[in-house]
């Protein structure tokens, strides 16, 4: 295991250094004859061939060859970051200083949040395993999934990211002076990364503290977590994470460019789906299945808020079951 986590590791490292020392390259050279025309093209357009190129295909050929999609995820939690950084020094910028830098902080704070839950989650471990969802989507497709997983997971995440990111764009290219909407925006942003912060953290105490109750306990695996901010949400991480997204878009739309609000809205419909698929599995294990059904049927879905009733004859009888589980 020490063997593989350190490989892997590595791999993880190396995989990026073709952009990176690419646009260093572009950066500190771009009065040199063959990178002046690079240099006047379109920041859009350049990161768009650069993901393409660097995580799309070559990602993707390290998954065929280890036979795991793993390394997207943690990179998932480091591209925003360096997409921030890449369009606050592109040479077409244009920006204020001030909104670059909270931008840049809080992005910094989003990153490392998510990667410090991933590599909590995974036990510090670098590609132990890869999206349960790939999984599944490699069963559905069978003998096709080799070439099908370079469009279902590495260029879905490129429009998923590169849209996400508009709004660093938008930031990076509108010099305007702050006002009022830029402390709405920035408190938004900051209460997304501090409500996922809990969510994951609850979560993850929850996950630890049931995974060490005896084998032979019959009450392993028949509780679900409905405390915390789990008790008015029942996912109030992605609600956390979804504030976090739309808090940049409300940077964008202050600067006159709402349309940059298309990647949050994409993102929005795909984690809607991904709770589908998450609330699916919670209701195939039998154990919790019917205390599940109750926590559908009593709390929010994302939008943290108090306890409702649901009108049911058969409630005051589930209660009964659940309690004398």
């Amino acid at each position: 295991m020490g063997c593989s986590n350190m490989k892997n590791a590595m791999i993880a490292f190396l995989a990026p250094l073709p952009s990176i020392l690419f646009y260093l390259s572009f950066i500190n050279n771009s009065t040199h004859p063959s990178l002046i025309i690079i240099s006047t093209w379109h920041p859009l357009l350049l990161v768009n061939l650069i993901f393409f190129f660097n995580v799309n295909l070559l990602f993707w050929l390290i998954a065929q060859i280890q036979s795991s999609h793993w390394m997207i995820d943690p990179y998932w939690t480091v591209i925003p970051v360096m997409l921030v950084h890449y369009y606050s020094s592109h040479p077409l910028s244009n920006y204020d200083s001030w909104r670059s830098r909270i931008v840049i902080i809080l992005t910094w704070l989003w990153s490392i949040r998510l990667f410090h839950n991933y590599f909590r989650r995974e036990k510090w471990q670098w590609g132990a395993r890869e999206d349960w969802r790939f999984t599944d989507m490699s069963q559905q497709y069978g003998k096709q999934w080799w070439w099908a997983s370079f469009f279902s997971i590495y260029l879905s995440h490129q429009f998923l990211l590169i849209g996400l990111s508009l709004p660093m764009y938008v930031i990076h290219s509108v010099n305007q002076p702050l006002n009022i909407w830029d402390l709405v925006a920035a408190v938004a942003c900051l209460s997304g990364i501090v409500i996922a912060y809990f969510a994951d953290t609850q979560l993850y105490n929850f996950v630890m503290s049931r995974d060490h109750i005896e084998e032979g306990d019959d009450d392993k695996g028949t509780k679900i977590l409905e405390s915390g901010l789990w008790y008015y949400s029942r996912h109030p991480n992605y609600f956390g994470e979804q504030l976090w997204w739309w808090g940049l878009v409300v940077f964008a739309w202050n600067l006159g460019h709402g349309w940059a609000f298309i990647g949050a809205l994409g993102n929005t419909m795909c984690l809607g789906y991904v709770t589908k698929l998450v609330e699916q599995r919670m209701l195939k294990q039998e154990k919790r299945a019917e205390a599940y059904k109750m926590y559908q049927n009593t709390t929010s879905v994302w939008i943290p808020c108090f306890k409702f009733k649901f009108n049911s004859s058969a409630s005051s009888d589930l209660e009964l079951k659940i309690k004398n589980a």
